[in-house]
Formats: C-alpha cells, sequence, structure tokens
C-alpha cells in the first residue's frame, strides 16, 4: 500500500500534478513501513532532494499507530503541523487527530504576564509597549504559542516576563492552571494519533521529566527523528548539570517580587534580591577580560568508582532541617560549612578554577553566591506555605544550591566541565555524548512492564532516525556511535540531483594559508570582485567568529560607497528571520543583491533554492575547535581507547560540517550554483581527498580561468531569468 502513494498515477501523483516519483524516495518509505511494522531500529541519511518527510509521513499516517515526530528546529515542527501531516491526511483520506508540542519557553504564562507589571524591566517604555501587545493578544489567542506573535522578536527582554521556566512553573497550585497553555498542549497531546515535538523538548523530558513526555512515550509504539543528526548535541545538553548567572538574577528578580506581594514585612526581600544580583554579577566579573563566547576547561577527571563529597571553604555542603517546615513538602536548605575532612583520602582536590581564572577570586565568588542563597532559602523556609509562589521559590533557592554544590566537587568521571562565557556565566558539566543513556534508558530491550521499549502487546517500539547528512561511510558511525546505534539498520538513499551538471567545487589557490592573519581580509577581497560579478547571491559560511567579524567587516568596507551595487548582511547586525528574509529577497524590487556573511548555524536549516543563492563559500575546513573542553574529552577517550583521534574525530566532524554547507547550495532540480572551499589544504594535505569525497558530486574547477567561465554563465543565466520575469510581468494583459 505503501509504494502505491508514491507509484506514477498512485495517490500522491492524482492530488499534485507536479509530483514525480523518485525511487529513492519509495525505497525510504519501504524500509520505514517495514520498520513500523515489525519494531526495530532504522537509520536513514536522505540526500537532499529525496523527500524525505513524506517518506516517513506516508507509513506513519497507514500505520494506524501513535506515532511521535521529533524535529530539531521549531520551523520544521511547525512546518510539519500546519502543513506536511494535514495535507498530507486529507489526501490519504485518513482522520487523524495531531497535536504540537513544544517547550514551556514556546508558550504564553498567563500567570507571569499577571507579575510582569509589576516588574522594574516592564517600566521601560519599550518593553511596555511589547508587554501591551501580548496582553491584547492573549485574549484571543487560543494555542497561546508565541509563534503567532510574528512582531515580537525573538530577543525581545518581554518574553523571559511572560514565559515560565522549569524552575519558575508552579505546577498545579499555580492560580491559572485551569487555562495553561502549556498544559492544556500536553492534555491535546496525550489524546492525539501524532504528536511532533522537537529534539529539546524530548531530551529535557529525558532528563527531568517534567515536559509531560514521560506520560506519553509509554503509549507510543512509532517514534521519527527528523535532522537526527542533531540529537547527541541537543542530549548531552540536558544529561548534564547547569548553573547560570541568569538563574541567579531572574531567581533574585521573582525573590523581590514574591516576597513584596505575599510577604512584605516578613523579610527584607529588597536586601536579599541585591544580595544575589551582586553575588551573580561579581561572578560574571571575574571572567569579564575574557572574550564572549570563550569555552574554558574546568575540573580533573575523577577515578572511576571514587566516592566524593563536596569541598570544605570551596563549599563545601551540608542539609541541615530548617525548623517548623517537617512535613510542609518543603526542601531540607542546604548550607555551607567547613569541612575538608570529608574528602575520599588519596583523591585529588577539584581543580580550584576554570583555567585563565583567577582561583582564588573564582572561590570568593562562589562562596558569595552560596552565602546569598542559603539566605534566601532559610528567609523563604517559614513563610513558604503563605503563598505557591513562595513554595516553589523555596524550591528553586533549594535546586540552585544543590547545583552549586555540585560544581564545588569533582566532575563525574564519564563527563567533562567547563564554563562559557558570554552575556551571562554559565557553569557546565555533560557527558561526552547520549550512547549510554540512549542504550540503558530509551533503547533498552524490556525488562517489566513500565518499559519504554513494548508499551503494549505486540512489535516492539520503531525507532526511525534521519536526516540528509548523518556521516561519511557506509556504516554511518559519526551518528550511529554516539547515539548508541551501532546495531541499527542503516540506510543511505542518493540525491537525485545530477551535481555534476548542476554545480561545480574550486580552491583558489592564491590564497594565505588558513592560519596567516592575511588570510580573511585576502578572502573577502577575491569573494567581493565574484560576488559583485554575479549580483550578490553569495553565501559565506564562517568556522569562526573571529573570521565572521573580519570577513564581514572587510566586504562591508568594500561595498559602503553610496549607491553599491550590493549589500553586505552579516549574521549577528539583525535578527536571523530579518537576514533570511532579506537575503531570499535579493535584488527583487530594486534593492541591491546580498552577499550573507554567517557562522555555522547557517550551515543547516536555510533554505534558498532558486537563483537567491548561487555561490557559496566556506572560508576554511571546519575542524571542531581544539581549544573546546567537549572536544578535547572526546578526542582524549579516543587516543586512551588506542584510537587516532585527529582520524577518528577531527576528520569526520569536519567531513559532516563541510558536506551541511555544500548542501545550501543545490535545493532543486533546477538550481545551478558554485561552491567555494577557501582552504588550500583540501589540495595540499593527504586528508583532503577524504574530506573532497564527502561533498555531493560536483565537477571540480581546476583553475581562476575555469572559475571564472563558470561564474559567468551563471551571472548570464540569473540575468536572462531575470529579463523574463520583468517580460512576463510588464506584458499587456491576454497577450
Amino acid at each position: 500500500m505503501v509504494a502505491g502513494v508514491f507509484a506514477p498515477g498512485g495517490v500522491l501523483a492524482q492530488a499534485d500534478t507536479h509530483f514525480q516519483p523518485r525511487p529513492g524516495q519509495t525505497r525510504m518509505a519501504m524500509a520505514v513501513a517495514r520498520t513500523m511494522a515489525a519494531g526495530g531500529r532504522l537509520v536513514v541519511e536522505a540526500g537532499t532532494g529525496v523527500g524525505k518527510t513524506f517518506s516517513y509521513l506516508v507509513p506513519a499516517l497507514l500505520s494506524g499507530e501513535r506515532v511521535l515526530l521529533s524535529t530539531a528546529t521549531k520551523v520544521l515542527q511547525d512546518q510539519l503541523f500546519a502543513r506536511d501531516l494535514p495535507g498530507l491526511a486529507r489526501t490519504l483520506g485518513l482522520p487523524v487527530r495531531m497535536a504540537l508540542l513544544k517547550g514551556r519557553a514556546s508558550y504564553l504564562c498567563l500567570h507571569r504576564m499577571e507579575l510582569a507589571r509589576q516588574d522594574a524591566l516592564a517600566q521601560e517604555p519599550g518593553v511596555a509597549r511589547a508587554l501591551a501587545s501580548v496582553q491584547d493578544w492573549s485574549r484571543h489567542t487560543l494555542a497561546g504559542d508565541l509563534a503567532e506573535l510574528t512582531g515580537l522578536d525573538e530577543r525581545s527582554p518581554v518574553l523571559p516576563l511572560v514565559t515560565s521556566t522549569r524552575e519558575n512553573c508552579l505546577g498545579t497550585p499555580c492560580p491559572r492552571f485551569r487555562d495553561c497553555h502549556v498544559h492544556r498542549a500536553r492534555r491535546e497531546a496525550q489524546a492525539a494519533d501524532m504528536v511532533v515535538i522537537n529534539h529539546h523538548l524530548f531530551f529535557a523530558d529525558g532528563a527531568l521529566r517534567e515536559s509531560g513526555l514521560a506520560q506519553l512515550l509509554p503509549t507510543v509504539r512509532v517514534v521519527v527523528f527528523d535532522e537526527a543528526h542533531q540529537i547527541n548535541e541537543t542530549g548531552v545538553q540536558f544529561l548534564g548539570t547547569q548553573l547560570s548567572t541568569g538563574q541567579l538574577l531572574d531567581f533574585g528578580r521573582d525573590l523581590l517580587m514574591a516576597g513584596l506581594r505575599h510577604a512584605r514585612g516578613l523579610a527584607d526581600w529588597s536586601g536579599l534580591a541585591a544580595g544575589l544580583e551582586l553575588a551573580a554579577r561579581d561572578l560574571r566579573l571575574v571572567a569579564a577580560a575574557l572574550p564572549a563566547g570563550t569555552r574554558l576547561h574546568w575540573g580533573h577527571e575523577t577515578p572511576q568508582g571514587a566516592s566524593w563529597t563536596p569541598q570544605g571553604q570551596d563549599a563545601s555542603w551540608t542539609a541541615q532541617r530548617t525548623a517548623g517546615t517537617r512535613g510542609s513538602g518543603v526542601r531540607e536548605t542546604p548550607q555551607v560549612v567547613s569541612d575538608r575532612e570529608r574528602t575520599p583520602r588519596g583523591a585529588p582536590d577539584p581543580e580550584p578554577a576554570p583555567q585563565g581564572v583567577p582561583a582564588q577570586a573564582w572561590q570568593s565568588a562562589l562562596q558569595r553566591v552560596a552565602s546569598a542563597g542559603a539566605q534566601a532559602c532559610s528567609a523563604l523556609a517559614p513563610v513558604s506555605e503563605i503563598a505557591p509562589d513562595l513554595l516553589r521559590l523555596h524550591q528553586r533557592g533549594c535546586e540552585l544550591l544543590d547545583a552549586l554544590a555540585r560544581f564545588c566537587g569533582p566532575a563525574h568521571p564519564d563527563a567533562v566541565r567547563w564554563v562559557e562565557v558570554a552575556a551571562q556565566l554559565r557553569l557546565i558539566e555533560s557527558p561526552l555524548d547520549i550512547a549510554q543513556v540512549m542504550r540503558e534508558r530509551l533503547l533498552a530491550p524490556p525488562d517489566g512492564s513500565d518499559s519504554p521499549e513494548k508499551p503494549a502487546a505486540g512489535p516492539g517500539r520503531a525507532w526511525i532516525f534521519t536526516s540528509a547528512t548523518l556521516g561519511e561511510d557506509e556504516q554511518l558511525r559519526w551518528f550511529t556511535q554516539r547515539a548508541g546505534l551501532q546495531d541499527a539498520e542503516i540506510l543511505r538513499v542518493a540525491s537525485p540531483f545530477d551535481y555534476a551538471a548542476q554545480a561545480a567545487w574550486y580552491v583558489p589557490r592564491h590564497l594565505p594559508a588558513p592560519a596567516s592573519p592575511a588570510h580573511s581580509p585576502a578572502l573577502a577581497l577575491w569573494v567581493g570582485k565574484a560576488a559583485e560579478q554575479l549580483g550578490g547571491r553569495t553565501l559565506v559560511l564562517t568556522t569562526t567568529l573571529k573570521a565572521l567579524r573580519a570577513i564581514g567587516a572587510a566586504l562591508q568596507q568594500q561595498f559602503a560607497a553610496p549607491g553599491a551595487r550590493l549589500q553586505v548582511l552579516v549574521q549577528g547586525q539583525w535578527p536571523q528571520r530579518r537576514l533570511m528574509e532579506r537575503f531570499r529577497a535579493g535584488a527583487d524590487n530594486g534593492q541591491p543583491g546580498c552577499i550573507l556573511v554567517a557562522s555555522a548555524t547557517f550551515r543547516e536549516g536555510f533554505d534558498v533554492p532558486g537563483e537567491a543563492l548561487q555561490l557559496v563559500v566556506i572560508d576554511k575546513l571546519p575542524f571542531p575547535p581544539p581549544g573546546d573542553p567537549l572536544v578535547q574529552a572526546r578526542m582524549r577517550r579516543i587516543d586512551q581507547a588506542g584510537g587516532r583521534s585527529f582520524k577518528d574525530y577531527a576528520l569526520p566532524e569536519a567531513a559532516v560540517a563541510l558536506k551541511q554547507g555544500a548542501g545550501r547550495l543545490i535545493r532543486r532540480e533546477s538550481d545551478r550554483g558554485i561552491l567555494v572551499l577557501g582552504d588550500t589544504r583540501l589540495l595540499t594535505m593527504g586528508y583532503g581527498k577524504r574530506l573532497l569525497a564527502a561533498l555531493p558530486p560536483m565537477r571540480k574547477l581546476a583553475s581562476e580561468d575555469e572559475f571564472e567561465v563558470a561564474l559567468l554563465a551563471l551571472a548570464r543565466g540569473a540575468a536572462c531569468a531575470a529579463g523574463a520575469t520583468r517580460s512576463s510581468t510588464t506584458a499587456p494583459a491576454g497577450a
């Protein structure tokens, strides 16, 4: 039945005259249908243009099973729920109940919106206007999904005021719980046949059991991960421990508002909030000299099996029961004590501070955070039963202190710890990958009635993982090893595009070595000349933020004159959505053509079919950053196991990243373009052949002359297409 849907003259062909049967699409759909029927694990790499979305949606709809669909991005999540799923269900004539479930930060919190009016930030004119818009919209929205508010910038300071987090959500005691948009979305998901979620939500629930999936997953027999290449990096974010100065500031702000509202005069709420704010800012200032985006390694490797307790003045902790809270549901309040004797004999002390941070200043800052947090918890304990807000605040304070205690002791033996410097400071400890969690908690065979592997009698659960890029070898080891899927069935479906005819790749040999300071300026000058011939239509992908700034600034200076033919867009200078829209518009409506300079985040999910994008430039080979603590730990593990970390880790990472970047160029059968790789190591180093083999089979441009000819052909084709468009729009009616 599945094959017939995709066949010539089948249901899809009858519903859409533009539908073209693709053998690869049918092959993938049949494999997915087989796995859904029998259970098991299937990993599918489906090249660009295969039509993988329909390849899993058609079998899922025809299976009659409850299905959980997970995507990496909210964009694809919304597309599946609003367009692909309902459209395909209508085409197939199937009555299907569908639900969309996002993380709580995507939904309006009615209770916090009411409290927001009292926040000092809400008194600022810009925030007050945005808050008023949210309040107007809240009166008629049904879903409460903030994506409906298209005029609200994703970076708006009003968002934290009107959304909840796991930390500040009151749950069932909330006075607006009956109207809660998050709770309603979860109820709808429980009743649906097809539930569309995202990877962040899936792994947040796996780690925290707080999103509602804990109840949903056992009732679902089919799970599909689209954009599956992101599940490892998404998973490690949630399977460890994090503590940020932003969490401390939010806690202090909520403490002040709730204290004054429900327990005015019972504690010095202003002083307690000020103490938390000062401690958080002091902690951030310890790393003030370091540039944003820096990751600092922190912590020794701990011997397997060692039993640790946190350290003395480095913030050793013991739980002491607060008087008057027995039986009330109030958590124990951690207190700082001096107790260095609790460290196991012969065990190394935790590293006192992250690399590059003064140890004494770091320890003093942590101690001030601990003291401010403990004072807040002590003040909250006796008043926590007055209101749900105060009870949740006490729980939040204890959780923050628990996390701080974790960071004051040694890292887990199978984890890596670091500090991330940005607008806020984040302390992070995470596993190196998700393989163990996937094997033991999700993919393990059933060992009891509550096992998630067999939610009901019959075939076991079916797990489908698919993406356009999952590795460089036939076994897709880049993906399967990290996800614990070495025993899964593997299917690779090639793209139907004729890359040799549609695209070419070129390496400019004259460029300086990639490590040279002259590389970025030279590449920017060369790109500017090429893009000017093409009338824009150029995407530059950089491997570092430093290169992003250097190339972006050089190109903007190059085209700074009034009346310049090109506009240079640089990631970070505009909201991402606006950048994408402007680039896709290109030279339409008399505007100048565009060059977009962006970082690795644009290597995927940025879809520009047609002539708006015809030149993709990747500045350097995208090897993982060698100074990144997570990268270092992964490479060290490979070396200690007898492997070769460069060959087994760094090269596959670079190959996949190159493949993703190259995938931006050709998005449909009529597209044409050139991929420029600004790193001569592809031609001079032995590993260059392996990296080039990972690219789609484009033709090679061997010289600057060949590149100029190919570029001129693209420019002429674009000019002819633009002329034809103008002629068609100006022709008299009926011509």
